[in-house]
């Protein structure tokens, strides 16, 4: 049994000797404070008495109750370490919109339903973030952003792109719940400026589908064929790719691109 918590055997023989005499209690405290000591080294102050009474009366025949170990210990001056308890803030810093745009992803004019999401691009052993906005009524990307922090600023930066646009009334942007589009600066940027918030329910990707559709290809086509661990060269070919499938890649549902879609619809 002295094994189990690394404690000398003439300790236990000591204990075994005198807990057979009641007179001798203080003897008896000193041996069960060698116990204790060797205890919390062991387990790295992990225990607090209640386990420690519990180690101590499986390995000695006479029962201790955890107010004489509470009492040692207290001598000693060593106590457990503590978990802190986490005090969470009651009152919402977020906002969560309903579903405005439910999945109806046709448009009847330019920049009228706009999807937006992240993404995430490894970098070696590291991540780029990109924030994309895409035009329900042509397909083009219309705005994006990309960082190396997945942080407010980074959608705020690509509202305010769209801010700069000739949005239509009403325009609908339609996001997941995540994070960054739950921020009061984010929903306000998007109230001072007309701008109608629509999130997906939770947990529900099909609600997005139209952003989620543009990443697999962008994914498939760019992102899973090149191998960079440059930063600056990765950003360089995104901003390529992007081009490539606003202004030449075609769309199998109308033959054209989506500048050109959007030019033969003006």
């Amino acid at each position: 049994m002295c094994k189990l918590i690394s404690v000398s055997r003439s300790g236990y023989y000591k204990w075994l000797s005198y807990s057979k005499k009641s007179s001798d209690r203080g003897i008896k405290d000193r041996i069960i404070k060698d116990y204790i000591i060797e205890i919390h080294k062991k387990y790295r102050g992990t225990y607090g008495r209640k386990r420690i009474c519990t180690y101590l009366n499986k390995i000695l025949d006479t029962p201790i109750n955890h107010k004489r170990v509470y009492r040692l210990m207290k001598e000693l001056g060593i106590k457990s370490i503590i978990r802190k308890k986490v005090y969470r803030r009651k009152f919402k810093s977020y906002e969560i919109y309903d579903n405005i745009l439910n999945r109806e992803f046709r448009a009847n004019q330019p920049l009228e339903k706009i999807c937006m999401d992240i993404t995430y691009i490894p970098i070696g052993k590291k991540f780029l973030y990109m924030n994309v906005a895409k035009d329900l009524f042509n397909g083009e990307i219309v705005a994006y952003e990309i960082s190396t922090k997945m942080d407010t600023k980074l959608v705020n930066n690509t509202v305010n792109q769209l801010i700069n646009m000739n949005l239509a009334k009403d325009c609908i942007l339609h996001t997941d719940q995540g994070s960054q589009y739950t921020s009061r600066s984010y929903s306000k940027r998007l109230k001072d400026n007309g701008i109608i918030q629509s999130m997906s329910r939770r947990g529900n990707c099909w609600d997005n589908a139209p952003i989620e559709s543009f990443f697999s290809h962008f994914k498939s086509e760019l992102i899973y064929l090149i191998d960079t661990t440059d930063p600056k060269e990765m950003i360089s070919l995104i901003n390529d790719y992007i081009y490539f499938y606003n202004n030449e890649r075609i769309q199998l549902k109308n033959g054209m691109s989506p500048i050109e879609y959007r030019t033969h619809s003006e």
